[in-house]
């Protein structure tokens, strides 16, 4: 009997997912808020999704939203409720609280019609814990928030303009959208401590780690890289997702300026692109390529010789980055330049499929790379540790089942819905 049947303990369950990024986003969280929200529609749920338009990572809208205020699509059984908001092309404290100010106001005015059963929100937005929060409180329901990052944290640490300011803020905004929910979803047992000095209950507290969302690398890997025009005999490191403050990306230009013989490939978008490139300008092995494809994704990563996580120094506690995922499917080896304190540094060394260096040493990175290329054979071995880690831990099945329990715990007429 299929999940959607009748018999389903989600059937007519009438859910609210609160996300600013939703698909067709392919990186970030994005891919998480649509992949949970079709879950429970396949389930029997009635599931809405209040978000924004597309423009992470580039934080440009797309072309074909540009121009729409407002919108309802049917994607995967869900009804997708897009609101206008404020894309601020690069980032300082006062831009990034009109883009929260503008999904926040959107999202009041006009918020899906009908009364939702619960509220579930992702939050490395602070207008979508806030939204769920408010949308909960009227309809007198659950509201199960889930934090991916914390702003007022990343606020402090990223070294936004304005940053500090900004931060007594965020960690308000934080607060109010914590400390009244049925329940609050962490992805790292390090973003425990924060939620708790938020005034949130430890016993409300579960963790829910973020699952991988990619299928593993199909392509031949040298068809691949003779495609992209990496030489077989010259090493490559690349890093995939956002270029923001906080990912401190300027120590991969800085190792390419190091080793002439290195190539750095940076995919994605993001509002220092353009720093970064200005960074390397006259640097010919240093190479900016747009977001891949969802069918080519894990074909070139695994087409690289060393996939790259970073971040500043001072980032410790506030984000785990959900590229590790994708990274750890591909089956390649990861360098985390990141502070050995933190989550990333946490999550990497779990997984076995990783080195640790210090963040913003470009010296120390360059080493690490040479070390992998002097020996294919460890490289490789290190990399298969990445797709047995997701297996265990990181399945899709696995990560959906935690949020269905979630719901069995706020719901309790769901109870057994996340068992299969």
């Amino acid at each position: 009997m299929s999940e959607a049947s009748g018999t389903s303990p989600l059937g007519g369950r009438r859910l609210l997912v609160v996300s600013t990024n939703y698909a067709p986003e392919l990186t970030g969280i994005g891919p998480y808020a649509t992949q949970l929200a079709e879950h429970w529609a396949a389930s029997g749920a009635r599931v809405r999704a209040l978000t924004g338009l597309p423009h992470y990572p580039s934080w440009q809208v797309e072309e074909e939203y540009r121009g729409v205020w407002r919108t309802v699509e049917i994607r995967g059984g869900v009804g997708v409720h897009r609101r206008r908001h404020y894309v601020p092309p690069r980032q300082t404290a006062l831009k990034r609280a009109a883009f929260e100010a503008s999904v926040l106001a959107t999202g009041l005015l006009a918020p899906p019609p009908g009364r939702p059963d619960a509220v579930i929100s992702q939050m490395p937005s602070l207008a979508g814990g806030v939204l769920g929060a408010r949308i909960a409180r009227r309809h007198r329901v659950p509201h199960i928030p889930v934090v991916q990052d914390l702003m007022g944290a990343a606020a402090a640490q990223s070294g936004i303009r304005g940053g500090g300011r900004a931060a007594a803020v965020a960690a308000a905004a934080e607060r109010y959208a914590l400390r009244a929910a049925a329940l609050v979803g962490v992805i790292h047992e390090s973003f425990v401590p924060g939620v708790r000095a938020l005034g949130v209950d430890p016993g409300r507290i579960r963790i829910v780690p973020n699952w991988t969302h990619v299928q593993g690398p199909t392509a031949d890997r040298a068809e691949t890289r003779a495609r992209l025009g990496w030489p077989a005999d010259t090493p490559v490191i690349l890093h995939s997702g956002n270029m923001g403050l906080k990912q401190g990306l300027e120590v991969l230009v800085d190792t390419a300026r190091l080793a002439p013989d290195v190539r750095v490939v940076l995919m994605g978008g993001g509002n220092q692109r353009d720093a970064l490139r200005a960074r390397a300008e006259g640097l010919p092995n240093v190479d900016f390529l747009q977001p891949a494809r969802a069918e080519e994704f894990t074909d070139v990563l695994a087409a690289a010789d060393v996939l790259a996580v970073t971040q500043r120094a001072s980032v410790l506690d506030m984000s785990v980055p959900s590229k590790l995922t994708s990274y750890f499917t591909s089956a390649r080896p990861v360098i985390a330049s990141v502070a050995d304190e933190g989550g990333t540094a946490d999550e990497v060394r779990r997984s076995g499929a990783g080195v640790l260096v210090a963040p913003e040493d470009p010296a120390a990175l360059l080493e690490a790379v040479r070390k992998l290329a002097a020996d294919p054979a460890a490289a490789d071995a290190l990399g298969a540790e990445g797709p047995r880690y997701v297996a265990r831990h990181l399945s899709r099945e696995a990560g959906l089942a935690r949020f269905d329990a979630l719901l069995a715990e706020v719901l309790p007429d769901t109870r057994g819905s996340h068992r299969r």
